[in-house]
């Protein structure tokens, strides 16, 4: 015992722990700032903004190459961190004038995505400008050593982020309780209608605030360069923390970012001592728990999850005669492509379905259910890898494989449904991005079940089925099959039930409709046939990896949705066939993510019904020449 007292002392144990702390709190302020900048921004304008790590990602290159430029001196980088953020404000001002005013009235789905499409552009506009190697800042002058504290070396800087993290706390607090523009934001936050009747123009307030949160992204990922590499990977690496951050600490609550940043840094800092596999996914399990016994996060008041006012939905029509004959001729022509085309196209073709029967699954669950899902693709991935586990470890048939797969995603969609539809609005939705973080950090890292990043090799049809025509129609049978079963149970009263409770939670409850259990049939109902997509997907591909339940693969999902339109139930089918062929193209071109990205914008900004919308607009064109 003597001797344990004597090692703490020089430091030990006890300053080993307490460097761990000191580690944590500079984590924490550089956490906090980015996740500050996108609290203030959801508060004020309701945007949910992925971009947000793009802004983080810029400010740290324009931080590299000012740093560069000026460095040997402490005047010179504490002004390049500076200008460096100034300029991100900038080029925030400019993304908010120029695409995010014209979609503040939208559903959440069009912000997410078009925010999306930013994220694509800025990261082949960096790639253009910095190229694709990382980058080593300087370090900050005279803070450039480590001092010892309790015998453990801490280096300077992060000493100075710890401080720098409460500073700009107290700043945000003195800004918001003591200037009328303050004032203004916090009252936007609790109503931002009201104040909008009260005379105050709403567009320079949401402007401000959002060049305000810009400057404090930049601001993060300048104060980063002495601490990690500059590189295109450090937009998403942060967003999803930060978003983790935000919604722990309640939307729109700055000081609940603060708090929700040092628990999530300290935690992560010890518990990657004692399990370091967890710490990729601990920062979402806590985020689960917090929205699980506490729904508007530790900070957050009752409403803030409300995003956008939801358009009106209009009554979904069945299909009249011609519209029917055009289907089956489609149908027809696809089924018979494998006896005219080469076997790439009839592979094409199969990628095709399976991305129609994903994407109609989650239309199923936000356009029929009202329940927007970010992290669907948990379940497409849960199916994938359901069905490659039974062939190489219970030694299963492709048939019996391919039943089991599904089961596994609606078992899955079974547990994390009964949490998620507790939830409404954007909270929902980030409890769903929790659910598919949870499931790929278990799969990237259990090696000797999932195979981790290696994935699941060697999962081929059947030698009858492993010809690409063979394979084609059990493809066709299956994914037509899903999308034929959705759309019945979408007229069903079942389907209409989930419509009522979509339209009017509060009056179907009313009349005894039991809310809740009909929404968590919806989820598994859109789980299940989510992973039979992904079954589908395995034995086309003979292979899985952690990418199927990837937050990108998600995003692409509502890609598709929205492309196609999703007040519509044609809309994903002809989202989905048009994003595969467009994805196909342009992956082959150089910078091809700012092409696509481009081609989001348009989207959502120009013909935010998709390409359902325009040919209805087309058609009733078409009907008043003819009359």
């Amino acid at each position: 015992m003597p001797r344990r007292l004597k090692r703490t002392r020089d430091g030990g144990p006890m300053g080993f722990y307490f460097a761990q702390l000191l580690t944590g709190l500079a984590n924490a302020s550089s956490l906090f700032l980015i996740a500050s900048g996108l609290s203030i921004i959801f508060g004020v304008t309701r945007i949910v903004n992925f971009a947000h790590g793009s802004f983080y990602m810029v400010g740290a290159y324009l931080a590299y190459t000012l740093v560069t430029l000026w460095s040997g001196s402490i005047f010179g980088f504490w002004f390049s961190v500076i200008l460096a953020a100034a300029i991100v404000g900038l080029i925030g001002l400019a993304i908010e004038l120029t695409i995010l005013r014209r979609i503040y009235h939208a559903p959440e789905l069009f912000q997410l995505v078009a925010t999306f499409g930013v994220v694509l552009i800025f990261q082949d506009a960096t790639l253009a400008i910095w190229g694709a190697e990382d980058l080593l800042g300087p370090r900050a002058p005279g803070l450039d050593s480590a001092v010892r504290i309790m015998g453990e070396p801490i280096p300077e800087y992060d000493l100075a982020l710890i401080a720098i993290g409460p500073v700009v706390l107290l700043a945000i607090w003195l800004l918001f309780h003591k200037t009328r523009w303050g004032v203004l934001v916090r009252a936007a936050t609790q109503d931002r209608e009201m104040v909008g009747a009260l005379g105050v123009n709403q567009a320079w307030l949401f402007s401000a605030a959002f060049v305000l949160g810009s400057f404090l992204a930049g601001l993060g990922g300048a104060l980063q360069i002495p601490r990690e590499a500059v590189s295109l990977q450090m937009d998403l690496s942060i967003i999803g923390e930060a978003f983790v951050v935000v919604v722990i600490g309640g939307m729109g609550s700055v000081s609940g970012a603060f708090v929700a940043a040092v628990l999530i840094s300290v935690l992560n800092a010890f518990a990657i001592l004692i399990f370091p596999q967890i710490s990729i996914v601990l920062p979402f399990i806590i985020m689960a728990i917090v929205l699980i016994f506490r729904p508007h996060g530790l900070f957050g008041k009752p409403g803030s999850e409300k995003g956008a006012p939801e358009e009106p939905e209009q009554p979904l029509a069945l299909m009249d005669q011609k519209s029917a004959m055009v289907l089956m001729a489609a149908l027809l022509v696809l089924a018979l492509s494998p006896l005219f085309t080469a076997d790439f196209t009839s592979v094409l073709m199969v990628d095709v379905m399976v991305a129609t029967l994903f994407a109609v699954s989650l239309h199923f669950m936000m356009g029929v259910g009202g329940m927007v899902s970010f992290g669907h693709a948990a379940y497409f991935g849960v199916g994938a890898y359901g069905a490659a586990m039974a062939v190489k470890l219970l030694g299963l048939g492709m048939i019996s494989a391919m039943i089991f797969g599904p089961i596994c995603a609606a078992l899955a969609a079974l547990f994390f449904g009964w949490f998620c539809v507790r939830l409404s609005g954007v909270y929902l939705a980030m409890l769903t991005l929790a659910a598919a973080q949870i499931l790929w950090g278990v799969t990237f890292q259990w090696q000797e079940f999932t195979g981790g990043d290696d994935g699941i090799l060697g999962v081929w049809p059947a030698k009858w089925a492993s010809a690409d025509k063979v394979y084609f129609y059990i493809a066709f049978v299956l994914c037509i099959g899903g999308i034929w079963a959705l759309r019945r149970v979408a007229f069903s009263p079942f389907g209409y039930i989930l419509r009522g409770v979509r339209d009017s939670q509060t009056r179907a409850e009313a009349i005894g409709i039991d809310t809740r259990f009909h929404q968590w049939m919806g989820f598994v109902l859109a789980g299940g046939f989510a992973g039979l997509a992904g079954v589908v997907f395995a034995f086309s591909k003979g292979s899985v990896f952690p990418d199927s339940l990837s937050i990108a693969l998600s995003i692409d999902g509502l890609i598709m949705v929205l492309l196609g339109g999703i007040h519509a139930l044609a809309g994903p089918i002809l989202g989905a066939g048009a994003f595969v062929l467009i994805e196909d193209w342009v992956t082959r071109l150089d910078y091809w993510r700012f092409i696509f990205g481009a081609i989001i914008l348009v989207v959502v900004l120009l013909a935010p019904d998709g390409i359902a919308g325009g040919v209805q607009r087309l058609l009733r064109v078409l009907k008043g020449s003819r009359a």
